[in-house]
């Protein structure tokens, strides 16, 4: 939850060309001063936290759809574990209807919501080899998502016929009606891809900050019901494969640190082997020395995107429970586990935390601060939720939004104070 917001901080504070690459910005991340520092942390972005925070988020879902149905069969209420599961997801996805529309467009809780409803209860017997298998078929699915949803293979195939126009042209050789229409179609696929002029860059900023709160709740509903909502129907796939997984490494024991300190190290250097590899280079081709240009994204960092991400993400899982059965930073966990908690309403917190920082409140610091600059705020939402989490657990059991989600799942109110677990 708190690694997420490492990538989400790049919407919430500034306008981009792409998402969570720093170009098209308000700020040029990669001239002046703090190019080099810009673009470090651009790495270490991609390699450690694009992609793999929100999939290690999705694998916990998928591996509590397992642990809530167990539990709710071991306590012999197997006949109503569907309608449990139902009532969690259907609450689930109007928490997640409520942030996208009234807070922040960026949520997920409504794919996690939609994932679970559609797909995820039937499979959650299933053996973790079939699933290793679904995982592996879903994966391939997200790929072709964003590779359908981006038109990346139309457009490199669009790239390469103007390439040998324009060879041709080069040459004084004629050029038919066609093959101009190729040129046509390209130079629209590049225009539409260029990015914004600096002026239309400074409007847009300018825009997000002057926007009234209803103005901005306006907006994201015309999205989340128009393109948005589409876009959420291709991220399915992104969402179903870590969380299949997750329900699979859940039955093999990974996730409880059952399974040998070796199969750990060997998982780890084998996901980072896979997966920092194509991050660098991946992240190279795009900057391209500074100047972006959107197909060496789609085929260095969009097509293998998946790949990287679940090899990375279970890399870093296994690092986490390692440190974890060597009994390490034991009070970093204790501090962790608070905030795992009450994820939910740290991270609804953090969406309102964000949007008042850099839009709603006073400040208005919306295209102010460099690419480096937006992880002060990181760090400094960080510090509210690890502190907020750790006072509220000590008079309550749950988050506020965790005690509201619990007790629409069940039906009743749940006990809420600490102290009622032991009268």
């Amino acid at each position: 939850m708190l690694g997420i917001l490492v990538m989400n901080i790049d919407s919430f504070g500034d306008v981009q060309a792409m998402h969570d690459i720093p170009f098209g910005t308000s700020l040029d991340a990669f001239a002046g001063p703090y190019a080099h520092l810009n673009l470090a942390l651009f790495y270490i972005k991609w390699l450690f936290f694009e992609g793999k925070m929100r999939a290690m988020f999705s694998m916990l879902f998928g591996a509590g759809v397992v642990l809530l149905t167990r539990r709710a069969e071991k306590r012999g209420a197997g006949d109503m574990a569907a309608d449990i599961y139902t009532r969690r997801n259907m609450v689930l996805v109007l928490l997640g209807l409520i942030h996208g529309c009234l807070i922040w467009g960026g949520d997920i809780l409504f794919d996690y919501g939609l994932v679970a409803l559609l797909l995820l209860y039937p499979l959650r017997r299933t053996s973790p080899r079939v699933l290793l298998a679904l995982v592996a078929i879903s994966s391939l699915l997200s790929t072709f998502s964003y590779e359908s949803y981006f038109h990346i293979a139309q457009n490199m195939s669009l790239s390469r016929q103007a390439a040998a126009v324009a060879t041709k042209e080069q040459q004084h050789q004629p050029i038919s009606a066609s093959e101009r229409s190729v040129q046509k179609a390209w130079q629209g696929v590049v225009d539409a891809h260029r990015l914004q002029p600096r002026e239309e860059i400074k409007k847009s900023v300018e825009k997000e900050r002057e926007q009234g709160y209803w103005e901005g709740v306006d907006e994201r509903l015309d999205r989340y019901i128009g393109t948005s909502l589409s876009f959420h129907v291709y991220l399915m796939p992104d969402v179903l494969a870590p969380a299949l997984l997750g329900m699979a490494l859940f039955q093999l024991g990974f996730l409880t640190a059952e399974l040998s300190l070796a199969t750990y190290v060997w998982t780890a250097v084998t996901g980072f082997a896979i997966s920092v590899p194509l991050v660098i280079v991946g992240v190279y081709r795009t900057y391209a020395h500074g100047h972006f240009f959107f197909l060496n994204n789609d085929e260095w960092l969009t097509l293998p995107y998946d790949l990287q991400r679940l090899t990375g993400m279970v890399a870093m899982t296994a690092v986490v429970m390692i440190l974890i059965k060597r009994g390490a930073f034991r009070r970093i966990q204790r501090l962790l586990a608070a905030v795992g908690k009450t994820a939910l309403t740290n991270y609804l917190l953090t969406s309102v935390l964000c949007q008042f920082v850099f839009v709603w409140g006073p400040w208005k610091w919306f295209g102010t601060l460099q690419y480096y600059q937006l992880m002060y705020v990181v760090f400094a939402v960080w510090a509210v939720n690890l502190t907020l989490s750790s006072l509220w657990l000590r008079y309550f059991r749950f988050g506020p939004l965790e005690w509201v989600w619990r007790s629409a799942t069940y039906g009743t109110l749940q006990p809420m104070l600490a102290r009622s677990d032991a009268g």
